[in-house]
């Protein structure tokens, strides 16, 4: 077989394993691979992802908000591949051939619409699906056409240079006319990505006012002293439906206080290019952000006759393999996983995705020998939510604990728990230390940079 005609450039003779998507279990679990691996093996491993650089998913609200910077930033695929020993494909899965053991990857197209790879197809013996998720807008009028969803870094940085245009244009209004109308953004989903949107662009918005003398003054900036109106709207009863109810009240009680209108029990029923729609009333926003829910990527659907769940995402067991093939598996939150015949499925959370990656790591290379695959046991190790750079909150498993055994965890003590967990999958990628070298350069450098991205 020819390089032309084999993109993934396997050798004939090594089995060809493939994961498709770079997320937080696919790019973990390339890495964990092409080490335990090492190049002597008779494996082939091939990363695809549709873009060059990967941003861990939790940080996408720090992206969109132009927090997010130094060593935390974006981490190149082609360098993973080099240090970790697999080879990485540029590509967008558009469909799978099950028979044939093929999965065809869209043209490749630049920015000036030439067409850089014709579609073509890459061979497989075994392929681990870790497309993650994007946002369910429930078929909610104007979500697609109006709203931003925050599924990719591209989303995050699209949403980025829309707040910075907004700005501009209201100080440009202040300057001109002497009247300012407020920055109106509306998040519609209080789950971790709206509550840490929300706090997040309130510390981001009250950073680029300390660079206009006429609104910072010499004193901190206040939220009634902002030209922005920062709107979180969630259907349900309360915040964070996942954590406990008192978390969920001090996340509540910490966002008020920045000057976030929280609104809980609100039904968004459409979205238009100025404003949100809640039933007969209506709510003015120059930007909208859609996180509420999350379901399958649409490719699923072209996945050759795989099962899938209401929500699009695709049905595995528990060694994470698909009823219909068992050289296809799906990890992450694109794989609908139930450990327990009838218990409760994994869920789509970022430590589940790590788990899944560690666990197949060290099982796939017995598999691929014709050894079956272990079954994956979710440890729920808790959940904590950023609210801002300095604070968080959220509930901690007690170690060796059972069932909902742990303790809540807020303030800085909080925020320190979730930076050590962002250090963790850095330190999975580059090793612990080059994670410490760029985290103390990242410190040294500070003062340098803007604390918030300016373009």
């Amino acid at each position: 077989m020819t390089e032309a005609s084999n993109p993934s450039g396997a050798q004939a003779g090594r089995h060809r394993l493939v994961i498709v998507g770079g997320g937080a279990g696919g790019l973990e679990l390339a890495a964990r691979l092409g080490r335990r691996l090492g190049p002597d093996a008779p494996i082939d491993l091939t990363l695809i992802d549709a873009a060059l650089t990967h941003v861990w998913k939790p940080q996408l609200h720090e992206l969109a908000a132009g927090t997010l910077g130094g060593p935390d930033q974006e981490t190149d695929y082609l360098q993973q591949a080099q240090r970790h020993g697999f080879r990485f494909h540029l590509g967008r899965l558009e469909m799978m051939d099950r028979t044939a053991r093929q999965l065809w990857l869209a043209p490749l197209v630049d920015d000036d619409g030439h067409t850089v790879a014709p579609r073509r197809a890459v061979p497989y013996d075994t392929v681990v699906l870790a497309l993650g998720s994007v946002v369910n807008d429930f078929g909610t009028p104007g979500v697609r056409e109006h709203a931003v969803a925050l599924d990719t870094a591209d989303d995050a940085r699209r949403f980025h240079r829309r707040l910075l245009s907004l700005w501009a244009r209201n100080e440009l209004q202040a300057s001109s006319a002497g009247a300012r109308t407020p920055v109106r953004i509306a998040i519609v989903g209080g789950g971790a990505t709206g509550v840490e949107l929300a706090a997040e662009l309130m510390e981001t918005l009250s950073t680029l006012a300390g660079f206009v003398p006429h609104l910072g003054g010499s004193g901190p900036i206040t939220a009634e002293g902002l030209p922005v109106r920062i709107h979180l709207l969630e259907a349900g009863p309360r915040l964070l439906a996942a954590l406990p109810e008192a978390v969920a009240a001090q996340a509540q009680a910490d966002l008020q206080r920045r000057g976030i209108d929280v609104r809980t029990g609100v039904k968004v029923t459409g979205v238009t290019a100025g404003s949100v729609q809640l039933g007969e009333d209506s709510l003015p926003a120059d930007l909208t952000v859609w996180a509420a829910g999350i379901r399958g990527p649409e490719v699923l659907t072209q996945l050759d006759g795989l099962a899938l769940t209401r929500s699009g995402q695709l049905v595995v067991g528990p060694t994470m393999q698909t009823p219909q093939d068992p050289r296809v598996l799906a990890i992450g939150d694109c794989a609908w996983c139930t450990p327990q015949p009838g218990g409760p499925a994994v869920p789509p959370r970022a430590q589940a995705a790590h788990q899944q990656a560690d666990l197949l790591a060290r099982a796939l290379p017995g598999f691929i020998r014709g050894e079956p695959l272990p079954a994956f046991r979710y440890d729920d190790k808790g959940s904590l939510v950023s609210i801002g750079r300095r604070h968080a909150v959220g509930r901690v498993a007690t170690p060796g604990g059972a069932g909902s055994s742990g303790f809540n965890l807020d303030g800085l003590l909080a925020r320190w728990a979730y930076w050590g967990l962002q250090r963790q999958h850095m330190a999975t990628l580059h090793g612990l230390p080059r994670t410490v070298l760029a985290t103390v350069g990242g410190w040294l450098t500070a003062r340098t940079v803007p604390p918030v991205k300016l373009h």
